[in-house]
């Protein structure tokens, strides 16, 4: 028998994203997301689901199906909602959010672009940044950690993305993912020189292991490492597979006291989706 599921899908920097505006126990996510996300379905990176929030300042709750935060789902969530209450392509609205992996609300501003959605995201300030080496898989890799509260993401420096590295960074995040129990983990390799990111997103509980075309919270926590490591306020466009999004990391003199992104957003599929129950 198969199950009806009311969907959105976005498109923020290629990283597809789809949200599900049906209601059903948290205990079905993970399997919805599974199939929602599988080539012969709606086919995306990232499954999100809607709910009100019990926070009267919050415009709608969104958790995601691994119960990971995801800077892009806010994005779109927000497009969603800005497109609902007909923003006009003049305004600037801003739209707050509860969200999973995160006990801060989200602050995201949102314009209308001609056929797109215009959105800078206050994203959440890093627990920790800690710079290490580390000896894996017979050699020293130098790495930074970046963690939050229920994830983390190590940014690996490096001058060429091949597939010696991307092998090494899958292999790494499945191990991470086995041994510290956080609801994500992100290798973010990142060429300086460049400016460009590659990351790969490991969600332990979909077994979701995925290198993303854009990837907003992996974006933060490039510029969280680069304010942290230099000191000094960034504000930067981090180049990845789907496009650029920008980051500003704001520093003042002892700490980062605040980080967002900047990106687009696309609606380009609503629908029902058709899953086995």
């Amino acid at each position: 028998m198969k199950q009806e599921i009311d969907f959105i899908k976005f498109n923020p920097t290629q990283n597809m994203t789809v949200l599900v505006k049906t209601n059903h126990p948290a205990e079905r996510y993970s399997h919805i997301a599974a199939q929602i996300m599988s080539y012969d379905n709606v086919y995306a990176e990232q499954v999100g689901f809607i709910g009100g929030s019990d926070k009267p300042e919050a415009a709608a709750h969104l958790e995601m199906a691994g119960g990971e935060f995801c800077g892009n789902a806010c994005m779109a969530l927000a497009a969603y909602i800005a497109s609902e209450n007909e923003l006009k392509s003049t305004d600037f609205t801003e739209i707050i959010l509860e969200v999973s992996g995160t006990d801060r609300l989200i602050r995201c501003q949102v314009k209308q672009q001609q056929n797109e959605y215009f959105c800078q995201v206050t994203m959440p300030i890093p627990e920790q940044i800690e710079q290490r080496t580390v000896k894996y898989e017979g050699i020293d890799m130098d790495m930074v950690i970046v963690r939050y509260r229920e994830f983390i993401h190590i940014v690996v420096e490096v001058e060429a993305f091949d597939e010696t590295m991307r092998k090494r960074a899958q292999a790494l995040a499945r191990l991470l993912g086995l041994t510290l129990g956080d609801k994500l983990i992100g290798i973010l390799l990142y060429n300086s020189q460049s400016e460009e990111l590659a990351p790969l997103i490991f969600v332990p509980q979909l077994d979701s292991l995925i290198w993303e075309r854009g990837c907003g919270s992996g974006t933060a926590s490039v510029g969280a490492y680069l304010a942290w490591s230099r000191q000094k306020e960034i504000v930067q466009h981090i180049k990845q597979p789907g496009g650029a999004i920008k980051v500003m990391a704001e520093w003042n003199g002892a700490e980062l006291e605040r980080i967002t992104i900047e990106g687009s957003v696309g609606i380009v599929a609503q629908g029902k989706a058709f899953i086995d129950a």
